[in-house]
Protein backbone atom coordinates (compact mmCIF):
# COMPACT_ATOMS: atom_id res chain seq x y z
CA UNK A 1 0.00 0.00 0.00
CA UNK A 2 1.15 3.54 -0.81
CA UNK A 3 -0.54 6.79 0.22
CA UNK A 4 -0.28 10.47 -0.66
CA UNK A 5 -1.03 12.54 2.44
CA UNK A 6 -1.85 16.24 1.93
CA UNK A 7 0.60 16.36 -0.98
CA UNK A 8 1.06 19.80 -2.52
CA UNK A 9 3.41 20.81 -5.31
CA UNK A 10 3.92 24.42 -6.39
CA UNK A 11 5.81 25.88 -9.31
CA UNK A 12 6.16 29.52 -8.29
CA UNK A 13 2.89 30.72 -6.79
CA UNK A 14 0.62 28.37 -8.71
CA UNK A 15 -0.01 24.88 -7.23
CA UNK A 16 0.03 21.92 -9.60
CA UNK A 17 -1.66 19.85 -6.87
CA UNK A 18 -2.88 20.96 -3.48
CA UNK A 19 -3.63 18.79 -0.44
CA UNK A 20 -3.94 15.59 -2.46
CA UNK A 21 -4.98 12.59 -0.38
CA UNK A 22 -5.16 9.17 -1.99
CA UNK A 23 -4.47 5.61 -0.87
CA UNK A 24 -3.54 2.94 -3.41
CA UNK A 25 -4.20 -0.52 -2.02
CA UNK A 26 -2.55 -3.88 -2.67
CA UNK A 27 -4.10 -6.08 -5.32
CA UNK A 28 -5.49 -3.16 -7.34
CA UNK A 29 -4.37 -1.60 -10.60
CA UNK A 30 -5.05 2.15 -10.83
CA UNK A 31 -5.21 4.02 -14.12
CA UNK A 32 -4.00 7.57 -13.47
CA UNK A 33 -5.83 9.85 -15.91
CA UNK A 34 -5.92 13.60 -16.45
CA UNK A 35 -5.61 16.21 -19.16
CA UNK A 36 -2.19 16.97 -20.67
CA UNK A 37 -0.30 19.21 -18.26
CA UNK A 38 -2.33 18.17 -15.21
CA UNK A 39 0.76 16.64 -13.60
CA UNK A 40 0.29 12.88 -13.93
CA UNK A 41 3.98 12.10 -14.51
CA UNK A 42 5.06 14.51 -11.78
CA UNK A 43 2.67 12.85 -9.32
CA UNK A 44 4.19 9.43 -10.10
CA UNK A 45 7.65 10.87 -9.50
CA UNK A 46 6.51 12.22 -6.13
CA UNK A 47 5.23 8.75 -5.19
CA UNK A 48 8.58 7.28 -6.29
CA UNK A 49 10.55 9.81 -4.25
CA UNK A 50 12.17 11.35 -7.34
CA UNK A 51 10.44 14.72 -6.81
CA UNK A 52 10.05 16.36 -3.40
CA UNK A 53 6.57 17.80 -2.74
CA UNK A 54 6.21 21.39 -1.54
CA UNK A 55 4.14 20.05 1.37
CA UNK A 56 2.73 16.76 2.58
CA UNK A 57 4.28 13.33 2.39
CA UNK A 58 4.16 9.91 0.76
CA UNK A 59 3.75 6.88 3.00
CA UNK A 60 4.85 3.43 1.83
CA UNK A 61 3.98 0.34 3.83
CA UNK A 62 7.09 -0.90 5.70
CA UNK A 63 9.36 -3.42 3.93
CA UNK A 64 7.58 -2.92 0.60
CA UNK A 65 9.68 -2.49 -2.53
CA UNK A 66 8.71 0.13 -5.11
CA UNK A 67 9.71 0.00 -8.76
CA UNK A 68 9.20 2.68 -11.43
CA UNK A 69 9.61 2.54 -15.20
CA UNK A 70 12.71 4.60 -16.04
CA UNK A 71 12.59 7.01 -18.99
CA UNK A 72 16.32 7.71 -19.52
CA UNK A 73 17.44 5.35 -22.29
CA UNK A 74 21.11 6.29 -21.91
CA UNK A 75 21.53 5.75 -18.16
CA UNK A 76 22.57 2.11 -18.60
CA UNK A 77 24.60 2.31 -21.82
CA UNK A 78 27.64 0.53 -20.33
CA UNK A 79 25.62 -2.37 -18.89
CA UNK A 80 24.29 -5.43 -20.69
CA UNK A 81 20.57 -5.76 -21.28
CA UNK A 82 20.41 -8.66 -18.79
CA UNK A 83 22.29 -6.73 -16.07
CA UNK A 84 20.09 -3.68 -16.65
CA UNK A 85 17.00 -5.75 -15.94
CA UNK A 86 18.46 -7.23 -12.74
CA UNK A 87 19.34 -3.71 -11.59
CA UNK A 88 15.60 -3.19 -11.23
CA UNK A 89 15.97 -4.91 -7.84
CA UNK A 90 18.47 -2.52 -6.29
CA UNK A 91 19.34 -4.56 -3.18
CA UNK A 92 19.74 -7.81 -5.12
CA UNK A 93 22.08 -6.16 -7.61
CA UNK A 94 24.10 -4.59 -4.77
CA UNK A 95 24.56 -8.05 -3.21
CA UNK A 96 25.62 -9.56 -6.54
CA UNK A 97 28.17 -6.78 -7.11
CA UNK A 98 29.52 -7.01 -3.55
CA UNK A 99 29.83 -10.80 -3.76
CA UNK A 100 31.74 -10.62 -7.04
CA UNK A 101 34.12 -8.04 -5.55
CA UNK A 102 34.72 -10.20 -2.45
CA UNK A 103 35.45 -13.39 -4.37
CA UNK A 104 37.81 -11.51 -6.69
CA UNK A 105 40.05 -10.38 -3.79
CA UNK A 106 43.50 -11.97 -3.89
CA UNK A 107 43.78 -11.75 -0.07
CA UNK A 108 40.37 -13.23 0.84
CA UNK A 109 40.24 -13.17 4.68
CA UNK A 110 38.13 -14.90 7.32
CA UNK A 111 36.18 -11.66 7.77
CA UNK A 112 35.54 -11.65 4.04
CA UNK A 113 34.30 -15.21 4.30
CA UNK A 114 31.84 -14.32 7.07
CA UNK A 115 30.54 -11.36 5.05
CA UNK A 116 30.27 -13.53 1.95
CA UNK A 117 28.21 -16.07 3.93
CA UNK A 118 25.83 -13.35 5.07
CA UNK A 119 25.51 -12.06 1.53
CA UNK A 120 24.89 -15.56 0.18
CA UNK A 121 22.10 -16.05 2.72
CA UNK A 122 20.40 -12.78 1.77
CA UNK A 123 21.02 -13.58 -1.91
CA UNK A 124 19.14 -16.85 -1.51
CA UNK A 125 16.26 -15.20 0.36
CA UNK A 126 15.86 -12.75 -2.53
CA UNK A 127 15.69 -15.65 -5.00
CA UNK A 128 19.01 -14.54 -6.47
CA UNK A 129 19.84 -17.91 -8.05
CA UNK A 130 16.88 -17.51 -10.40
CA UNK A 131 17.47 -13.80 -11.09
CA UNK A 132 19.14 -14.07 -14.48
CA UNK A 133 16.64 -16.67 -15.64
CA UNK A 134 13.74 -14.44 -14.63
CA UNK A 135 15.38 -11.44 -16.30
CA UNK A 136 15.88 -13.40 -19.52
CA UNK A 137 12.25 -14.54 -19.46
CA UNK A 138 11.05 -10.95 -19.06
CA UNK A 139 13.26 -9.77 -21.91
CA UNK A 140 11.94 -12.49 -24.20
CA UNK A 141 8.39 -11.60 -23.23
CA UNK A 142 9.20 -8.00 -24.15
CA UNK A 143 10.28 -9.14 -27.62
CA UNK A 144 14.03 -8.73 -26.97
CA UNK A 145 15.70 -11.70 -28.62
CA UNK A 146 18.04 -13.92 -26.61
CA UNK A 147 21.06 -13.01 -28.75
CA UNK A 148 20.67 -9.40 -27.58
CA UNK A 149 20.62 -10.15 -23.83
CA UNK A 150 24.41 -10.02 -23.52
CA UNK A 151 24.86 -6.85 -25.58
CA UNK A 152 25.45 -3.50 -23.93
CA UNK A 153 22.51 -1.11 -23.92
CA UNK A 154 24.37 1.34 -26.17
CA UNK A 155 24.40 -1.35 -28.87
CA UNK A 156 20.59 -1.65 -28.90
CA UNK A 157 18.08 0.33 -30.91
CA UNK A 158 15.86 2.84 -29.13
CA UNK A 159 12.76 0.61 -29.27
CA UNK A 160 14.74 -2.28 -27.75
CA UNK A 161 16.06 -0.06 -24.94
CA UNK A 162 12.49 0.91 -24.03
CA UNK A 163 11.60 -2.77 -23.69
CA UNK A 164 14.63 -3.50 -21.51
CA UNK A 165 13.69 -0.66 -19.16
CA UNK A 166 10.14 -1.98 -18.96
CA UNK A 167 11.47 -5.45 -18.09
CA UNK A 168 13.63 -3.77 -15.43
CA UNK A 169 10.56 -2.21 -13.80
CA UNK A 170 8.72 -5.55 -13.77
CA UNK A 171 11.68 -7.56 -12.47
CA UNK A 172 11.66 -9.17 -9.03
CA UNK A 173 7.93 -8.92 -8.28
CA UNK A 174 7.90 -5.39 -6.80
CA UNK A 175 5.23 -4.64 -4.19
CA UNK A 176 4.39 -1.29 -5.82
CA UNK A 177 4.77 -0.80 -9.56
CA UNK A 178 4.63 2.67 -11.17
CA UNK A 179 4.37 2.72 -14.97
CA UNK A 180 4.36 5.87 -17.11
CA UNK A 181 3.20 5.09 -20.68
CA UNK A 182 4.51 1.50 -20.66
CA UNK A 183 2.97 0.64 -24.06
CA UNK A 184 4.94 3.28 -25.99
CA UNK A 185 6.96 1.67 -28.81
CA UNK A 186 5.51 -1.79 -28.12
CA UNK A 187 4.13 -3.89 -30.97
CA UNK A 188 0.78 -5.63 -30.70
CA UNK A 189 2.16 -8.95 -29.42
CA UNK A 190 4.28 -7.36 -26.69
CA UNK A 191 1.36 -5.19 -25.68
CA UNK A 192 -0.78 -8.31 -25.23
CA UNK A 193 2.02 -9.98 -23.23
CA UNK A 194 2.18 -6.96 -20.90
CA UNK A 195 -1.61 -6.99 -20.48
CA UNK A 196 -1.45 -10.63 -19.42
CA UNK A 197 1.45 -9.97 -17.05
CA UNK A 198 -0.45 -7.20 -15.27
CA UNK A 199 -3.63 -9.31 -15.21
CA UNK A 200 -1.78 -11.83 -13.07
CA UNK A 201 0.20 -9.29 -11.03
CA UNK A 202 -1.16 -9.37 -7.49
CA UNK A 203 0.47 -6.26 -6.01
CA UNK A 204 -0.22 -2.53 -6.40
CA UNK A 205 0.04 -0.94 -9.85
CA UNK A 206 -0.39 2.73 -10.80
CA UNK A 207 -0.22 3.26 -14.56
CA UNK A 208 -0.45 6.21 -16.94
CA UNK A 209 -1.44 5.34 -20.49
CA UNK A 210 -3.29 6.90 -23.40
CA UNK A 211 -4.15 3.41 -24.68
CA UNK A 212 -7.79 3.03 -23.65
CA UNK A 213 -7.92 -0.69 -24.45
CA UNK A 214 -4.87 -1.31 -22.26
CA UNK A 215 -6.31 0.74 -19.36
CA UNK A 216 -9.64 -1.06 -19.68
CA UNK A 217 -7.99 -4.48 -19.66
CA UNK A 218 -5.63 -4.08 -16.72
CA UNK A 219 -7.19 -1.49 -14.39
CA UNK A 220 -9.56 -2.17 -11.51
CA UNK A 221 -9.74 1.52 -10.54
CA UNK A 222 -9.37 4.96 -12.08
CA UNK A 223 -7.46 7.75 -10.32
CA UNK A 224 -8.76 10.96 -11.87
CA UNK A 225 -6.40 13.94 -11.53
CA UNK A 226 -8.51 17.06 -12.00
CA UNK A 227 -8.45 20.57 -10.53
CA UNK A 228 -5.32 19.66 -8.57
CA UNK A 229 -7.05 16.81 -6.72
CA UNK A 230 -7.25 13.04 -7.18
CA UNK A 231 -10.53 11.18 -7.01
CA UNK A 232 -10.53 7.36 -6.98
CA UNK A 233 -13.27 5.39 -8.79
CA UNK A 234 -13.96 1.67 -8.95
CA UNK A 235 -14.00 0.24 -12.47
CA UNK A 236 -11.98 0.74 -15.65
CA UNK A 237 -11.71 3.74 -17.96
CA UNK A 238 -14.78 2.93 -20.06
CA UNK A 239 -16.88 2.65 -16.91
CA UNK A 240 -15.52 5.95 -15.59
CA UNK A 241 -16.14 7.73 -18.90
CA UNK A 242 -19.63 6.35 -19.55
CA UNK A 243 -20.78 6.80 -15.95
CA UNK A 244 -19.49 10.39 -15.73
CA UNK A 245 -21.27 11.21 -19.01
CA UNK A 246 -24.43 9.49 -17.72
CA UNK A 247 -24.48 11.57 -14.55
CA UNK A 248 -23.73 14.73 -16.54
CA UNK A 249 -26.76 14.05 -18.73
CA UNK A 250 -28.92 13.23 -15.73
CA UNK A 251 -27.98 16.38 -13.84
CA UNK A 252 -28.75 18.51 -16.86
CA UNK A 253 -32.31 17.17 -16.73
CA UNK A 254 -33.62 18.66 -13.50
CA UNK A 255 -37.05 17.03 -13.91
CA UNK A 256 -35.76 13.47 -14.07
CA UNK A 257 -37.04 11.47 -11.10
CA UNK A 258 -34.45 10.11 -8.70
CA UNK A 259 -35.91 6.59 -9.01
CA UNK A 260 -35.41 6.67 -12.76
CA UNK A 261 -31.83 7.84 -12.29
CA UNK A 262 -31.07 5.01 -9.87
CA UNK A 263 -32.63 2.41 -12.17
CA UNK A 264 -30.57 3.67 -15.10
CA UNK A 265 -27.42 3.54 -12.98
CA UNK A 266 -28.16 -0.01 -11.78
CA UNK A 267 -28.70 -1.23 -15.35
CA UNK A 268 -25.48 0.48 -16.40
CA UNK A 269 -23.46 -1.11 -13.56
CA UNK A 270 -24.92 -4.54 -14.32
CA UNK A 271 -23.86 -4.26 -17.96
CA UNK A 272 -20.29 -3.30 -17.08
CA UNK A 273 -19.99 -5.95 -14.37
CA UNK A 274 -20.91 -8.62 -16.89
CA UNK A 275 -18.22 -7.41 -19.30
CA UNK A 276 -15.29 -7.85 -16.91
CA UNK A 277 -12.83 -10.61 -17.81
CA UNK A 278 -10.48 -12.66 -15.61
CA UNK A 279 -12.25 -14.19 -12.63
CA UNK A 280 -10.18 -12.51 -9.87
CA UNK A 281 -10.66 -9.01 -11.20
CA UNK A 282 -14.22 -9.65 -12.36
CA UNK A 283 -15.38 -10.76 -8.91
CA UNK A 284 -13.75 -7.90 -7.01
CA UNK A 285 -14.82 -5.31 -9.55
CA UNK A 286 -18.42 -6.51 -9.53
CA UNK A 287 -18.59 -6.24 -5.74
CA UNK A 288 -17.19 -2.71 -5.87
CA UNK A 289 -19.60 -1.59 -8.57
CA UNK A 290 -22.61 -3.09 -6.80
CA UNK A 291 -21.89 -0.88 -3.80
CA UNK A 292 -21.91 2.31 -5.87
CA UNK A 293 -24.66 4.88 -5.40
CA UNK A 294 -25.60 7.78 -7.60
CA UNK A 295 -23.71 10.17 -5.32
CA UNK A 296 -20.48 8.18 -5.75
CA UNK A 297 -20.22 9.15 -9.41
CA UNK A 298 -19.38 12.69 -10.43
CA UNK A 299 -19.65 14.27 -13.87
CA UNK A 300 -16.36 14.83 -15.66
CA UNK A 301 -15.13 18.38 -16.14
CA UNK A 302 -13.06 17.29 -19.14
CA UNK A 303 -13.38 19.20 -22.40
CA UNK A 304 -13.73 17.12 -25.56
CA UNK A 305 -12.95 18.62 -28.98
CA UNK A 306 -15.66 18.23 -31.62
CA UNK A 307 -13.95 16.27 -34.40
CA UNK A 308 -15.91 15.27 -37.49
CA UNK A 309 -15.05 14.64 -41.15
CA UNK A 310 -17.76 15.25 -43.73
CA UNK A 311 -17.19 14.45 -47.41
CA UNK A 312 -18.23 17.09 -49.93
CA UNK A 313 -18.91 14.46 -52.57
CA UNK A 314 -19.08 10.68 -52.70
CA UNK A 315 -16.13 8.84 -54.20
CA UNK A 316 -16.36 6.18 -56.88
CA UNK A 317 -15.74 2.52 -56.13
CA UNK A 318 -12.05 2.50 -57.09
CA UNK A 319 -10.05 4.53 -54.58
CA UNK A 320 -6.41 3.49 -54.95
CA UNK A 321 -4.40 0.94 -56.96
CA UNK A 322 -0.80 0.11 -56.08
CA UNK A 323 1.07 -2.20 -58.44
CA UNK A 324 4.35 -3.95 -57.55
CA UNK A 325 5.67 -0.90 -55.74
CA UNK A 326 9.07 -0.81 -54.04
CA UNK A 327 10.32 1.95 -51.76
CA UNK A 328 13.90 2.59 -50.68
CA UNK A 329 15.37 5.14 -48.27
CA UNK A 330 19.01 5.73 -47.29
CA UNK A 331 20.06 2.86 -49.53
CA UNK A 332 17.79 0.39 -47.74
CA UNK A 333 14.73 -1.29 -49.21
CA UNK A 334 11.74 -0.34 -47.07
CA UNK A 335 9.04 -2.08 -49.07
CA UNK A 336 9.30 -4.53 -51.94
CA UNK A 337 6.81 -5.59 -54.62
CA UNK A 338 3.82 -4.20 -52.73
CA UNK A 339 0.44 -4.52 -54.46
CA UNK A 340 -2.86 -3.27 -53.07
CA UNK A 341 -6.31 -2.34 -54.33
CA UNK A 342 -8.47 -0.09 -52.12
CA UNK A 343 -12.24 0.13 -52.63
CA UNK A 344 -14.71 2.78 -51.46
CA UNK A 345 -15.63 2.55 -47.78
CA UNK A 346 -12.71 0.37 -46.74
CA UNK A 347 -11.00 1.18 -43.45
CA UNK A 348 -7.52 -0.27 -43.56
CA UNK A 349 -5.17 -0.38 -40.58
CA UNK A 350 -1.50 -0.81 -41.46
CA UNK A 351 0.43 -2.75 -38.83
CA UNK A 352 4.09 -3.66 -38.53
CA UNK A 353 6.99 -3.37 -36.14
CA UNK A 354 8.91 -0.92 -38.33
CA UNK A 355 7.10 2.43 -38.19
CA UNK A 356 9.41 3.91 -40.82
CA UNK A 357 8.04 1.53 -43.46
CA UNK A 358 4.44 2.61 -42.87
CA UNK A 359 5.42 6.28 -42.91
CA UNK A 360 7.37 5.78 -46.17
CA UNK A 361 4.34 4.08 -47.74
CA UNK A 362 2.02 6.95 -46.80
CA UNK A 363 4.51 9.60 -47.96
CA UNK A 364 4.85 7.80 -51.28
CA UNK A 365 1.14 7.56 -52.07
CA UNK A 366 0.82 11.23 -51.05
CA UNK A 367 3.49 12.17 -53.63
CA UNK A 368 6.18 13.16 -51.13
CA UNK A 369 8.49 10.24 -52.01
CA UNK A 370 9.15 8.63 -55.38
CA UNK A 371 8.83 4.85 -55.52
CA UNK A 372 11.88 2.93 -56.65
CA UNK A 373 9.70 0.83 -58.91
CA UNK A 374 6.04 0.09 -59.53
CA UNK A 375 3.13 2.51 -59.65
CA UNK A 376 0.23 3.89 -57.65
CA UNK A 377 -2.91 5.62 -58.94
CA UNK A 378 -5.69 7.39 -57.06
CA UNK A 379 -9.26 7.12 -58.32
CA UNK A 380 -10.51 10.11 -60.33
CA UNK A 381 -13.10 11.02 -57.68
CA UNK A 382 -10.85 10.49 -54.66
CA UNK A 383 -10.34 13.67 -52.63
CA UNK A 384 -7.57 12.87 -50.16
CA UNK A 385 -6.61 14.56 -46.87
CA UNK A 386 -3.35 13.53 -45.20
CA UNK A 387 -2.27 13.59 -41.56
CA UNK A 388 1.54 13.10 -41.39
CA UNK A 389 3.26 11.78 -38.28
CA UNK A 390 5.73 14.68 -38.43
CA UNK A 391 3.81 17.96 -38.79
CA UNK A 392 6.62 20.44 -37.96
CA UNK A 393 6.76 22.05 -41.41
CA UNK A 394 3.14 23.20 -41.09
CA UNK A 395 3.90 25.33 -38.04
CA UNK A 396 7.14 27.12 -38.93
CA UNK A 397 5.42 30.43 -39.69
CA UNK A 398 4.67 33.17 -37.15
CA UNK A 399 0.97 33.22 -38.07
CA UNK A 400 -1.64 33.29 -35.33
CA UNK A 401 -4.17 30.45 -35.20
CA UNK A 402 -6.88 32.37 -37.07
CA UNK A 403 -4.62 33.32 -39.98
CA UNK A 404 -3.02 29.87 -40.02
CA UNK A 405 -6.35 28.06 -40.40
CA UNK A 406 -7.75 30.72 -42.78
CA UNK A 407 -5.17 29.77 -45.42
CA UNK A 408 -6.74 26.28 -45.65
CA UNK A 409 -10.36 27.46 -45.72
CA UNK A 410 -12.59 28.44 -48.62
CA UNK A 411 -14.61 30.61 -46.24
CA UNK A 412 -12.27 33.36 -45.00
CA UNK A 413 -14.71 35.00 -42.59
CA UNK A 414 -13.22 35.34 -39.11
CA UNK A 415 -16.38 34.18 -37.35
CA UNK A 416 -16.32 30.97 -39.40
CA UNK A 417 -12.64 30.35 -38.63
CA UNK A 418 -13.17 31.06 -34.93
CA UNK A 419 -16.06 28.59 -34.84
CA UNK A 420 -13.79 25.87 -36.22
CA UNK A 421 -11.05 26.71 -33.74
CA UNK A 422 -13.65 26.62 -30.97
CA UNK A 423 -14.49 23.04 -31.95
CA UNK A 424 -10.79 22.27 -31.37
CA UNK A 425 -10.93 23.94 -27.90
CA UNK A 426 -9.26 27.23 -28.93
CA UNK A 427 -11.24 30.29 -27.86
CA UNK A 428 -10.82 33.97 -26.99
CA UNK A 429 -7.24 35.22 -26.90
CA UNK A 430 -5.93 31.68 -27.51
CA UNK A 431 -6.84 32.08 -31.19
CA UNK A 432 -4.37 34.97 -31.49
CA UNK A 433 -1.26 33.16 -30.28
CA UNK A 434 1.43 32.10 -32.72
CA UNK A 435 1.20 28.55 -34.08
CA UNK A 436 4.96 28.22 -33.52
CA UNK A 437 4.45 28.02 -29.72
CA UNK A 438 1.69 25.41 -29.72
CA UNK A 439 2.15 22.16 -27.78
CA UNK A 440 2.27 18.84 -29.57
CA UNK A 441 -1.37 18.06 -28.79
CA UNK A 442 -2.52 21.54 -29.86
CA UNK A 443 -0.75 21.18 -33.21
CA UNK A 444 -2.46 17.83 -33.79
CA UNK A 445 -5.89 19.38 -33.14
CA UNK A 446 -5.05 22.16 -35.61
CA UNK A 447 -4.15 19.55 -38.22
CA UNK A 448 -7.51 17.87 -37.68
CA UNK A 449 -9.27 21.21 -38.20
CA UNK A 450 -7.31 21.65 -41.43
CA UNK A 451 -8.39 18.19 -42.62
CA UNK A 452 -12.02 18.79 -41.64
CA UNK A 453 -12.09 21.87 -43.89
CA UNK A 454 -11.07 19.89 -47.00
CA UNK A 455 -14.31 17.89 -47.29
CA UNK A 456 -12.17 14.87 -48.24
CA UNK A 457 -13.71 11.46 -48.97
CA UNK A 458 -10.41 9.65 -48.29
CA UNK A 459 -8.34 10.13 -45.12
CA UNK A 460 -4.73 8.97 -44.79
CA UNK A 461 -3.54 9.19 -41.18
CA UNK A 462 -0.12 8.22 -39.81
CA UNK A 463 -0.26 7.66 -36.03
CA UNK A 464 -2.91 10.36 -35.43
CA UNK A 465 -3.29 9.61 -31.69
CA UNK A 466 0.33 10.57 -30.87
CA UNK A 467 0.58 13.58 -28.51
CA UNK A 468 -3.16 13.49 -27.73
CA UNK A 469 -4.81 13.22 -24.34
CA UNK A 470 -7.57 10.68 -23.69
CA UNK A 471 -10.30 13.23 -24.38
CA UNK A 472 -8.97 14.08 -27.84
CA UNK A 473 -8.36 10.40 -28.68
CA UNK A 474 -11.95 9.57 -27.69
CA UNK A 475 -13.29 12.44 -29.83
CA UNK A 476 -11.13 11.48 -32.82
CA UNK A 477 -12.23 7.87 -32.50
CA UNK A 478 -15.90 8.86 -32.55
CA UNK A 479 -15.37 11.31 -35.40
CA UNK A 480 -13.78 8.62 -37.57
CA UNK A 481 -16.44 6.07 -36.66
CA UNK A 482 -19.00 8.51 -38.12
CA UNK A 483 -16.91 9.23 -41.24
CA UNK A 484 -18.56 7.64 -44.28
CA UNK A 485 -15.54 7.72 -46.60
CA UNK A 486 -12.39 5.60 -46.94
CA UNK A 487 -9.72 5.49 -44.23
CA UNK A 488 -6.09 4.37 -44.43
CA UNK A 489 -4.22 4.66 -41.13
CA UNK A 490 -1.55 3.40 -38.77
CA UNK A 491 -1.79 3.37 -34.99
CA UNK A 492 -0.50 1.65 -31.87
CA UNK A 493 -3.86 2.15 -30.12
CA UNK A 494 -5.67 -1.21 -29.90
CA UNK A 495 -9.15 0.20 -29.37
CA UNK A 496 -8.66 2.74 -32.14
CA UNK A 497 -7.83 -0.04 -34.61
CA UNK A 498 -10.48 -2.46 -33.33
CA UNK A 499 -13.31 0.07 -33.61
CA UNK A 500 -12.28 1.59 -36.97
CA UNK A 501 -10.59 -0.99 -39.20
CA UNK A 502 -12.41 -3.58 -41.32
CA UNK A 503 -9.21 -4.68 -43.04
CA UNK A 504 -5.75 -5.37 -41.62
CA UNK A 505 -2.51 -5.14 -43.59
CA UNK A 506 0.61 -6.09 -41.65
CA UNK A 507 3.94 -5.27 -43.24
CA UNK A 508 6.63 -7.74 -42.14
CA UNK A 509 10.36 -8.05 -42.94
CA UNK A 510 9.54 -10.55 -45.72
CA UNK A 511 6.32 -9.36 -47.30
CA UNK A 512 2.88 -8.45 -46.04
CA UNK A 513 -0.29 -10.09 -44.74
CA UNK A 514 -3.64 -8.79 -46.03
CA UNK A 515 -6.89 -9.83 -44.31
CA UNK A 516 -10.42 -8.43 -44.29
CA UNK A 517 -11.25 -8.80 -40.60
CA UNK A 518 -11.28 -6.93 -37.32
CA UNK A 519 -8.10 -6.62 -35.26
CA UNK A 520 -9.17 -9.00 -32.48
CA UNK A 521 -10.10 -11.65 -35.05
CA UNK A 522 -6.74 -11.15 -36.74
CA UNK A 523 -4.79 -11.54 -33.50
CA UNK A 524 -6.81 -14.60 -32.43
CA UNK A 525 -6.30 -16.51 -35.70
CA UNK A 526 -3.84 -19.31 -34.84
CA UNK A 527 -2.77 -19.91 -38.45
CA UNK A 528 -1.98 -16.21 -38.83
CA UNK A 529 0.01 -16.25 -35.59
CA UNK A 530 2.28 -18.99 -36.93
CA UNK A 531 2.65 -17.22 -40.28
CA UNK A 532 3.56 -13.92 -38.63
CA UNK A 533 6.08 -15.56 -36.27
CA UNK A 534 7.79 -17.18 -39.25
CA UNK A 535 7.96 -13.90 -41.17
CA UNK A 536 9.31 -11.93 -38.21
CA UNK A 537 11.92 -14.62 -37.50
CA UNK A 538 13.66 -13.33 -40.63
CA UNK A 539 14.00 -9.86 -39.13
CA UNK A 540 17.52 -8.59 -38.50
CA UNK A 541 17.43 -6.44 -35.33
CA UNK A 542 20.49 -4.52 -36.46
Amino acid sequence: MISAINVTLRFGKEPLFENVNATFSAGNCYGLIGANGSGKTTFLKILAGEVEPSAGEVSVEPRKRLSMLKQDQYAYDEYTALATVVMGHKRLYEIMTEKDALYAKPDFSDADGMLAAELEHEFGELNGWDAEGEAAKLLSGMGVKEKLHGLKMKQLESSQKVRVLLAQALFGNPDILLLDEPTNHLDVETNLWLEEFLYEFKNTVIVISHDRHFIDKVCTHIADLDFGKIQLYAGNYSFWYESSQLVLRQRSDSNKKIEEKRKELQEFIARFSANASKSRQATSRKKLLEKLTLDDIKPSSRRYPHIYFKSEKEAGNDILDIEHMSIAADGRTMLNDFTLSVQKGERIAFLGRNDLVKTALFETIMGQLTPGSGTYKWGASALVAYYPKDNKKYFESGLNLIDWLRQYSGNKEEDFIRSFLGKMLFSGDETLKSVSVLSGGEKVRCMFARMMLTGANVLVMDEPTNHLDMESITSLNKGLENFTGTLLFSSQDHQFIQTLANRIIEITPDGFINRQMLLDEYLADEALKLSREALYALDNPH
